[in-house]
């Protein structure tokens, strides 16, 4: 018997990235995956894709109900799509701020919203919203993604607060700098590639970046059945980043 075996998962973002190794490893422990995704080819084995796009709440709406359909219900909800943003507060124009709100934080409302009827019908209704350590960290020139994820992290404790009580609960995972395809692109556009690497390497106490798996880990223990007494939880996945103050080496 798997951790999940007959546990309905649905995971958002879930063709790259964290949103893949999460659909990966629930499916490897034994639940059945539904893949919402501008891309759903990126989709795992073994799980099935529907294209979504978050920011679009009749497309949400009806990918949501698909994947009800196709699973015969819904027990997890992993809110994992979002965008990133670079630069002060200056440096994004007005349709770029709503632009990433309403992806990183709409979003989450969007399917959330459409999912509930599923996970009030559930015996183990979990959300796990993908955050950031930008939620609850200062970092340079991220004020807009940082005011998106500090959205999240808010939103998923007035959610679990909301519906602690019809059984779903509600927690978020907050990473660390991930090493991840989105992560690559701005390593790559930097005027050094190794040594901005090597400088978000430096500012985790691991010295090393956070992988996918290490992500997906966390989150695959939030929506479990066994953290049945875990809600309203902000999981730091920072190899120490936001708690530790270590001496340089």
């Amino acid at each position: 018997m798997g951790e999940y075996d007959g546990i309905k998962a649905l995971v958002t973002g879930g063709g790259s990235g964290i949103g893949r190794a999460t659909a990966e490893l629930l499916h490897a422990r034994g639940a059945q995956v539904a893949v919402l995704d501008l891309d759903p080819s990126g989709a795992p084995e073994g799980t099935f894709g529907i294209r979504c796009d978050v920011s679009q709440d009749d497309e949400v709406r009806a990918a949501v109900e698909a994947a009800a359909e196709q699973g015969g219900g819904i027990d997890v909800v992993v809110n994992n799509a979002g965008i990133g943003a670079q630069g002060d507060v200056t440096a994004n124009s007005d349709d770029e701020w709503h632009r990433v709100l309403d992806i990183n934080v709409l979003g989450i409302v969007r399917v959330t919203r459409a999912a509930l009827s599923h996970l009030r019908t559930s015996e183990h209704a979990a959300v796990v919203n993908t955050c950031s350590i930008a939620g609850w960290a200062g970092l340079p020139q991220r004020a807009l993604y940082s005011a998106s994820k500090g959205a999240v992290q808010a939103l998923t404790l007035a959610m679990a607060a909301d519906h602690v009580r019809e059984g779903i609960r509600i927690n978020c995972v907050n990473p660390g700098t991930a090493d991840t395809p989105w992560v690559g692109r701005l390593l790559e556009a930097a005027a050094d590639p190794a040594a901005e690497r090597a400088a978000l390497e430096a500012r985790q106490p691991t010295g090393r970046l956070v992988s996918a798996a290490d992500v997906a880990q966390a989150i695959c223990y939030l929506a479990s059945p066994g953290s049945s007494s875990t809600t309203g939880t902000v999981l730091a996945v920072d190899g120490g980043m936001y708690g530790l103050r270590v001496r340089p080496s």
